[in-house]
């Protein structure tokens, strides 16, 4: 069967979403790194429709921003007072060609799961079949809180029976009184004939439990009219299921990382030691033979080369790292780490960070908007913000970049293969000059030419006795006192003995 693309896809977004109990509106809470519409949006536009339409209403100027940074080509409809799925069509309906002919596709806004392969199969079969309309459906052990497919006595599709009307039915003990029973349910996702939406839209009224105006009467309609309706059954059933509490956003992300990890270890090579507690978003890379240790979260824009180890315990967000890379026990953010460099453990990289090949950003470090050459290492308790360190430097142990004098941020350009004592603090603006090294506790305040050794501190100077003097009564004095010796009494000298030269024995 030969495959083709619709017309035009309608996502519908634009309800209140209440079951979520949250002041965000339902379709702007994420799973892996993308919003639900978003996800639902790039799914309808990668089927090359001409025409993408959304429909929107409830919190509308916090989803319409969201659509147009996922895809801008996406065209808005606004939904008006009247409620219901078949209207929010109809609203979107209005903003394509009056003169538009083909497949449209309908789908939701909350369906994160849903791909552009099976928008594109359904778009083959409906068209293929030559239906009228053709709607998306599975199997499911449970289908409460979804419309059931009516079927007639010949295994036709018949139309669509929401779970509040089949409970009523039930109650009531009239027709359809065993729709709830259905295990078939509807995905809320269909192909439509352009024209036969358009007619059928216009005379489904509200008349119904909830007073909406139900797309899924359009079946009824249409196959009234002699057009053929069928179905399409999804193999799979997470892919059409919707999220309508934190429930089961909570269940829907965990599927989609567990499709991701399986997706980067089969396709790329990855190797994902603990998939229970790793969390990777749809757009990362990883590539082949890169271990990600458990405890890991990859998110964002992060992307990591081949021959990498990641973690454990180790968060990374829209970060570069190179083949042959380390990262273990760090947070990233908006960093760049370099092939074969080492960063951790307990090192925090914020944005602007990037590590040269080979470099090593040591542990209990944290960086900002700083460049670390080739070769260069911060290996131990240092803060290194807005500075320029060159190839083979070595940073020494407890330094400080201050690099804020209240107002205004300095930077610190240090040259090649220098090396820096431990303990330094380089009040910025500073300049140290390749091959220059600087004492241990040095404070820099200026400029360190070339090869030159910049010491600020004096001579070690000796006071004793100052615990005893300065902290008397004390557990250090006491220790002081303790500790240093009892000084050591002369000898008494010994008169000599007159023995007018006898001997004394």
């Amino acid at each position: 069967m030969s495959t083709t693309r619709p017309s035009a896809v309608i996502v519908l977004a634009a309800g209140d979403g209440t079951r979520m109990k949250s002041d965000l509106n339902k379709v702007l809470h994420t799973i892996g790194g993308r919003s639900l519409v978003s996800h639902a949006l790039l799914a309808a536009a990668r089927t090359q429709a001409p025409h993408v339409a959304v429909t929107v209403r409830a919190a509308r100027e916090q989803v319409v921003p969201m659509v147009r940074s996922t895809w801008p080509e996406a065209i808005i409809a606004d939904q008006d007072d009247i409620k219901g799925t078949g209207r929010a069509a109809e609203c979107a309906l209005e903003q394509l060609p009056t003169d538009l002919t083909g497949t449209v596709l309908v789908t939701y806004g909350d369906t994160p799961l849903l791909t552009t392969t099976t928008l594109v199969a359904l778009t083959t079969a409906h068209e293929g079949a030559g239906n009228a309309v053709t709607v998306l459906t599975a199997r499911v052990p449970d289908p409460t809180g979804y419309g059931r497919i009516l079927r007639d006595a010949d295994g036709a599709v018949a139309g669509i029976i929401e779970h509040k009307d089949a409970l009523k039915a039930q109650a009531e003990g009239g027709e359809h009184a065993d729709a709830v029973h259905i295990d078939e349910i509807n995905s809320g996702i269909y192909a439509f004939d352009l024209a036969v939406l358009r007619t059928s839209l216009a005379q489904v009224t509200t008349d119904n439990a909830q007073g909406e105006k139900y797309l899924t009467d359009v079946l009824a309609i249409a196959r009234g009219a002699g057009g053929r309706v069928d179905s399409f059954s999804v193999e799979d059933p997470m892919e059409i299921e919707g999220i309508n509490d934190k429930t089961q956003l909570a269940r829907l992300g965990r599927e989609l990382n567990a499709r991701t990890l399986d997706r980067l270890m089969r396709e790329d090579g990855a190797i994902i030691l603990d998939p229970a507690t790793t969390w990777v978003d749809v757009e990362v890379s990883i590539g082949r033979d890169t271990v990600v240790h458990p405890g890991c979260q990859l998110r964002g824009a992060t992307s990591v080369g081949s021959g990498c180890e990641v973690g454990p315990d180790t968060t990374l967000i829209d970060t570069e790292v190179a083949d042959g890379a380390s990262v273990v026990r760090t947070h990233a953010v908006l960093a760049q780490v370099g092939p074969n460099a080492t960063v951790g453990p307990y090192s925090y990289l914020r944005p602007g960070t990037t590590l040269g090949a080979r470099g090593k950003i040591g542990g209990f470090v944290e960086t900002k908007n700083a460049t670390i050459g080739d070769g260069a290492k911060v290996p131990h308790l240092s803060y290194v913000g807005d500075a320029e360190i060159g190839e083979g430097t070595n940073i020494g142990a407890g330094t400080i970049f201050a690099n804020y004098d209240g107002v205004n941020k300095h930077k610190t350009v240090i040259g090649k293969h220098a090396k820096t004592g431990s303990n330094n603090t380089f009040v910025a603006p500073v300049v140290i000059g390749d091959g220059a090294g600087t004492g241990g506790g040095t404070v820099v305040r200026g400029e360190v030419p070339p090869g030159a050794l910049g010491v600020s501190s004096g001579p070690l100077r000796i006071i004793e006795g100052w615990a005893q003097r300065k902290r008397p009564g004390t557990d250090q004095a006491q220790a002081a006192e303790t500790a240093t010796p009892a000084p050591v009494e002369p000898p008494t000298p010994v008169e000599p003995v007159e023995t007018n030269g006898a001997d004394p024995a």
